[in-house]
């Protein structure tokens, strides 16, 4: 006012020195709006006073007040810090615009309520699509062999390995439930056990703490009983060779690991033998093997595992080594039992399962690079084929016998008693 040469003050002078002294101005009293005053009638007792004005006070309807909706003075202007991108991917905050939906996004993945990048998940997306399903056109098969390619040698898929694992067993799964003999779904195992194998293969990645999560995709197809019969043979073999490259790999790393799996194989191939059987009792690598069958609550035996379970148990011993099928086929009663139930019911899938016993026996002890012919006549070779016999039992010592050996059987004899 005094700057302005007024000698009038304001109420914008009062909101200007408020300021100054960082004291909050004072809200509804503006140069605008006017102050209507009333006169008050003179004092009878004190004429000389004079008029005297006054503000009317205005009366206030509460219900009214309460009513009307309640002003909130904004805040002033502030900063705040927040993140704009977190590892390329922006965090989902009010500060940030909303994210614009690609088309060509993949859908999110989530496993244990994480997801990887966006870039990862379009990377998911297209491998898996050119994996499954299964094609023979041209243009598929260029596809699987460049994602199967991608995923043994590129080095920046340690992120999508949780999701891959899974993305394997849910397909081992779904293939298994359909229980038909399509060409399909042996396809369809044939390619996820490829890429188990590419998995294995990528030095680049770190597979131990999804061991635990790979290995019931492999022991499932090893051990299934109804695989298409197309691709039976097939799937075992190559379920047979992935074990046995986790266990090349990693056994160093986990030592309890070749003994579970060992156990597994054991059971799933000497677990039950058909009703009737005499009833044993066998040990093995530590622990006992009751190889007359699980009895059920009626008491009587369940029946016998089925000969594709057998088989996929004695590929996956051959994968295993030496040691594993000399306490499956030859101590355990592997053979025996196998060829025992080969004779009283025979079925589908016995000129395979036979092979597999044969390759197990070579797989042991190597055939002679110079065979001589069992001669039954002589006392020595009586007593070896006795001793096939007891080991073997009737069917594969016949086998045995008839391949015309003697040295090939006297070490399959001898590596039990050593």
């Amino acid at each position: 006012m005094r700057h302005a040469r007024r000698t009038t003050l304001t109420t914008g002078d009062i909101d200007l020195a408020l300021r100054t002294l960082n004291i909050e101005p004072l809200y509804g009293h503006t140069p605008h709006a006017s102050t209507t005053f009333r006169r008050a009638l003179p004092f009878p007792n004190m004429p000389s006073a004079g008029t005297v004005y006054f503000v009317e006070d205005e009366e206030i309807d509460f219900d009214k007040v309460l009513r009307e909706e309640k002003i909130i003075i904004p805040k002033g202007v502030n900063w705040t810090a927040h993140w704009l991108a977190v590892e390329g991917v922006q965090p989902l905050v009010p500060e940030n615009p909303p994210a614009v939906p690609r088309e060509d996004a993949a859908p999110p993945l989530a496993v244990n309520g994480k997801s990887p990048q966006l870039e990862l998940q379009l990377y998911y997306s297209k491998l898996t699509s050119s994996l499954l399903p299964p094609s023979t056109a041209p243009a598929e098969t260029a596809k699987r062999t460049a994602a199967l390619a991608s995923l043994r040698a590129d080095a920046g898929l340690q992120a999508l390995l949780p999701y891959l694992v899974k993305w394997v067993g849910e397909g081992v799964v779904g293939a298994l439930r359909e229980e038909t003999d399509g060409e399909q779904e042996g396809r369809t195992l044939e390619i996820l056990l490829d890429v188990v194998s590419a998995i294995l293969g990528n030095s680049t990645l770190f597979i131990e703490p999804y061991l635990h999560q790979l290995l019931p995709s492999i022991l499932s197809v090893l051990l299934h009983s109804s695989l298409p019969s197309s691709h039976a043979k097939h799937l075992r073999t190559a379920a047979a060779q992935t074990l046995d490259r986790v266990l090349t790999q990693h056994s160093t790393t986990y030592p309890s690991l070749s003994p579970r799996i060992m156990k597994t194989l054991l059971v799933a191939l000497l677990g039950n033998t058909p009703t009737g059987k005499s009833t044993t009792s066998t040990t093995v690598n530590g622990f006992a093997m009751d190889t007359s069958g699980t009895p059920s609550r009626d008491g009587s035996r369940a029946p016998p595992k089925p000969l594709g379970t057998r088989e996929g148990a004695i590929r996956g011993l051959i994968g295993i080594g030496k040691e594993a099928v000399r306490k499956g086929i030859l101590e355990g009663g592997g053979a025996r039992i196998v060829g025992e139930e080969i004779t009283a019911s025979g079925g589908e899938g016995v000129n395979s399962v036979v092979e597999a016993v044969m390759m197990a026996l070579d797989t042991l002890q190597p055939p002679s690079g110079m065979p001589e012919t069992l001669d039954p006549s002589r006392e020595e070779d009586a007593k070896l084929i006795t001793q096939l016999h007891e080991l073997l039992g009737d069917f594969f010592a016949s086998r045995v016998v008839s391949r015309g050996d003697r040295g090939w059987a006297a070490g399959l004899v001898a590596s039990v008693s050593d």
